[in-house]
């Protein structure tokens, strides 16, 4: 027979109702979890003098020169304040599509709180929403945590060690190195303990529309992380289904044994049919619960997927594995390094979750499942295949411990297994002290431990061991003995946090590239950029700053832009044309150049400069000034005979075949030692061109210019170095920080009388009026146009263009500009961008969102079955006791009662 039931408990009185949910751990665990990993996340920022709550600046790498613009120019866009809409954004790299960045950058539900904060604070708007996502993972990772009951009969574990280990997962090493730099990836951070509450729901079956909903919004958020989250969580509903029962198994067994969600009681096993099919059936509802919410989620994520097939491919990188002594020393506080995962929970934490295998007071199959999910995830951060795996099938350029924070996860739910029921007995308590030791001596010629590692390290696992003897001195339930050692127990995991917070923050400034905090100079050229703005009448260039992205954190129309999905062929073009780049060609910056500002319609450059050298302690003031020439429209036009040439043969010849004059005098360069040699006309401007040159170039009598060119990562612009002198010689001096690498035509002379010559024909022949709305450009054209109408706009799949009446068709490509032909009866061109992948995205959450549909008919359908069936189903289905109800109404019941 099965065994008897619960009582359910009494209907409460309101009053008592909100009494109750106050101290439910349900909600403790994961409102502790928040309000401990805030409180740490800000001490850190403090204990590091960071912005806002120090004077040092925060923006490291890709934070200063990515996320800070996006997230100024996303809460332009939410506000109507920009040229463009959601499918293209007009500001960067002469026009790019912006729907695959919404959904690279942008899509987490947290970045809407950037229009709360003043537009001149996206610092502290993007500080505040980095500090919220990092309290959301703790919470999660808490809410998680209680759910997993440690043994049968109870409910749940202790809410404050749930609490507190929820806090060491959201700060974790990963956060502190990764996460907090590259606040998009915090979403999968969040992702990770979300998707494995709805493994559990899975498992019991339970929230088949709820479940969806999670995933979908987990893979909106930043779908790059949450494909490494669902990784993990599918990893985790494994090892539940082999560690555990479910409902069903329990149900089938009937008297067989108890149903144990932790498994740490003694079970008897279940074997054929009965235990295989309801594993199978919730492997088969997990298959389904992330293909619907994927689904629901194509719209965004088929758009960036996408994106990324026409993006600047980033040289192939060959993964290898660190050093284990490196993967160690991760595990301890105060390490960064982007190539090494960082690993660090917190000592407490980590020797709570090293007693997992052994602790006799948890099941076998509990301690050696779980620690073997350990060791097998460790491991496959070792290995080429997995690593692919992990990374879906690219290996990233750069960081290649992405998906740490998933064994940081696995770390923490083995610490809560085997902590969650009571302290370890004495001998757990050793074998995980050896087992760290072991570990931390292994670790000791990690490069990645900072002088702070042992010390912290140490003084936490001091306070750990005293808090551990209180707790097992005190097992009568001494409420002070348990306060003390509660506190000390707070006291070392959330201190050593802090502390390796601040200690990895301040590695990171001294250790890589940073952007100077938003101060007056931004301000002044922001200013200007307003003041000058004329667009679509012609384009307005904020001018290079420390950072990169101005024209999203400024404005303007430049052609400065950073995001992972850059074109291939804009980044080609401008290279072709002497812009220079950073990230691989992902990141092009812009040229001050009269040709170039010509072709592009550059019609007033902003340029600054810093009134006071910049520092990372102090926000920087500065000038600006506008200047604003003549410049042909948007769209010209061009004869339709166009001149074959190699691209990268002279970035002087191809400036002009899209300029359509000669304006240069290319002349044959003699090249000794270090000086190089040519003739020009007198007074014509000296421009040299050598994209992969490190050092610098002086004409003689002028300043140098430098030259930063560090190929394949970075290529230097061309640059302005002075006038030629009366007699025609220019002679260029080399000062090289290597072997100087030159493209055979490295010198090009502008005579600015031809250039002004050019600039007046295309005015004359080009667009009359130029209209930009969204992601449409209409241009009215003289009549009698024929040739090529050549849009100022770099040639992207996507964009369809049409002359006149006629119906749109895919864009044709002018030297990398978009090109219309024109046959002389048009006096019209319109060109429109739609993003890859958008229509078959909407096609696929379509059809998703009607198979959700359909799942919340049928589960409302089986809920209301109940209350029509028997007067034993209504029973059970209200949660009052009945002395008929099934064994597999018994297992619905307690699964339901526990929240399990």
């Amino acid at each position: 027979m099965p065994p008897a039931a619960p009582p359910a408990p009494a209907p409460a009185r309101d009053g008592a109702r909100g009494l109750r949910a106050v101290r439910n751990p349900l909600l403790l665990a994961p409102a502790g979890a928040g309000l401990l990993t805030a409180a740490v996340f800000v001490l850190a920022t403090a204990l590091a003098r960071s912005h806002p709550l120090g004077p040092y600046t925060r923006n490291v790498v890709d934070l200063g020169q990515q996320y800070l613009p996006y997230h100024a120019y996303w809460r332009a866009f939410l506000l109507g304040d920009t040229h463009g809409d959601a499918f293209l954004n007009w500001n960067s790299g002469f026009g790019a599509g912006f729907l695959g960045d919404i959904g690279t950058y942008l899509s987490s539900p947290f970045s809407l709180l950037v229009v709360l904060f003043p537009a001149d604070r996206p610092e502290l708007a993007l500080y505040v929403i980095t500090a919220l996502k990092i309290t959301a993972a703790g919470a999660a990772m808490a809410a998680l945590l209680i759910r997993l009951r440690p043994a049968a009969g109870r409910s749940g574990g202790p809410w404050p060690l749930a609490a507190l280990l929820g806090a060491a997962y959201a700060l974790s090493g990963w956060t502190f190195n990764h996460g907090a730099s590259v606040p998009m990836w915090l979403d999968g951070l969040i992702a990770f303990p979300l998707l494995c509450l709805v493994a559990e729901w899975v498992r019991a079956g339970r929230r088949p529309v709820l479940g969806p909903l999670v995933v979908a919004v987990a893979w909106i958020a930043n779908f790059y992380t949450a494909y490494m989250a669902t990784l993990g969580a599918a990893l985790f509903l494994i090892v539940r289904l082999l560690t555990t029962e479910t409902a069903g198994t329990a149900a089938a067994a009937g008297t067989a044994g108890t149903t144990d969600t932790a498994g740490t009681t003694a079970t008897t096993a279940t074997t054929g049919s009965a235990g295989v099919r309801p594993r199978l059936a919730a492997l088969l509802r997990a298959v389904w619960t992330v293909g619907l919410g994927v689904g629901l989620a194509a719209p965004l994520v088929l758009v960036v997927f996408s994106g990324t097939r026409y993006a600047d491919p980033t040289p192939e990188t060959v993964f290898a594995p660190a050093a284990w002594t490196e993967l160690f020393g991760r595990l301890l506080p105060a390490t960064a390094n982007v190539d090494t995962p960082a690993l660090f929970i917190g000592t407490p934490a980590l020797l709570l979750a090293l007693t997992l295998p052994f602790n006799r007071a948890v099941a076998p199959r509990v301690r050696y499942g779980w620690s073997a999910a350990v060791v097998l995830v460790t491991l496959s951060l070792q290995w080429g295949p997995t690593h692919l795996l992990w990374h879906a099938g690219a290996s990233p350029n750069g960081n290649p411990y992405r998906q740490a924070f998933v064994l940081c996860g696995l770390l923490l739910v083995a610490a809560w297994l085997s902590g969650a029921s009571g302290a370890p007995r004495p001998a757990a308590l050793l074998g995980a002290a050896a087992l760290l030791a072991a570990l931390a001596l292994a670790a000791r010629t990690s490069t990645d431990i900072d002088a702070w590692s042992y010390p912290t390290a140490g003084a936490a696992l001091l306070l750990a061991a005293l808090a551990t003897l209180l707790l097992l001195r005190g097992r009568a339930r001494t409420p002070a003995l348990a306060a003390v050692a509660a506190a000390l127990l707070l006291a070392a995991q959330a201190g050593e946090a802090a502390v390796s917070g601040a200690r990895v923050e301040r590695q990171q400034r001294a250790d890589v590239a940073w952007a100077p905090r938003i101060g007056g100079w931004q301000r002044a050229v922001g200013a200007e950029v307003a003041r000058a703005d004329a667009w679509p009448a012609y384009r307005t260039d904020p001018g290079p700053l420390p950072g990169g992205n101005e024209p999203l954190l400024l404005g303007g129309e430049g052609a400065d832009a950073y995001s992972s999905l850059t074109t291939e062929n804009t980044s080609r073009t401008l290279d072709s044309l002497g812009f220079g780049h950073y990230a691989k060609g992902r990141h092009p910056e812009t040229l001050d150049n009269p040709v170039t500002d010509a072709i592009f319609s550059i019609g007033t450059r902003i340029r600054s400069e810093a009134a006071e050298p910049v520092r990372q302690d102090a926000a920087p003031r500065g000038t600006a000034t506008a200047t604003t020439t003549a410049v042909p429209p948007l769209v010209t036009v061009h004869p339709g005979r166009p001149a074959a040439v190699d691209p990268a043969d002279s970035a002087f010849r191809n400036q002009e075949l899209l300029l359509g004059s000669s304006v240069y005098a290319l002349p044959a360069v003699r090249r000794t030692g270090t000086t190089l040699t040519a003739r020009c006309p007198a007074g014509a401007e000296v421009w040299f061109w050598a994209p992969e040159y490190k050092g610098t170039a002086a004409l003689a009598g002028a300043a140098p210019a430098a030259y930063d060119g560090r190929p394949p990562a970075v290529r230097a612009p061309m640059r302005a170095l002075g006038t030629v002198p009366a007699g025609g010689e220019v002679r260029i001096r080399l000062v090289p920080g290597r072997k100087p690498v030159l493209p055979r035509q490295s010198v090009g002379c502008l005579d600015r009388a031809r250039l002004a010559a050019a600039v007046t024909r295309l005015t004359a022949t080009g667009a009359t009026r130029v209209t930009a709305t969204g992601h449409t450009l209409t241009a009215e054209l003289p009549p009698g146009s024929t040739g090529l109408a050549v849009v100022a706009v770099p040639r992207a799949t996507g964009w369809r263009c049409a002359a006149g009446d006629a119906e749109p068709v895919s864009a044709r490509s002018h030297r990398g500009l978009l090109a219309v032909p024109l046959d002389g009866r048009a006096t019209r061109v319109s060109c429109s961008f739609r993003p890859p992948g958008v229509r078959l995205g909407a096609a696929a959450g379509a059809t998703a969102l009607l198979a959700l549909a359909g799942a919340a008919l049928l589960a409302r359908s089986r809920a209301r079955r109940p209350e029509t069936g028997s007067h034993e189903g209504r029973q059970e289905f209200t949660g009052r006791p009945h002395e008929a109800r099934s064994p597999a109404q018994d297992a619905d019941y307690a699964a339901r009662r526990t929240g399990a």
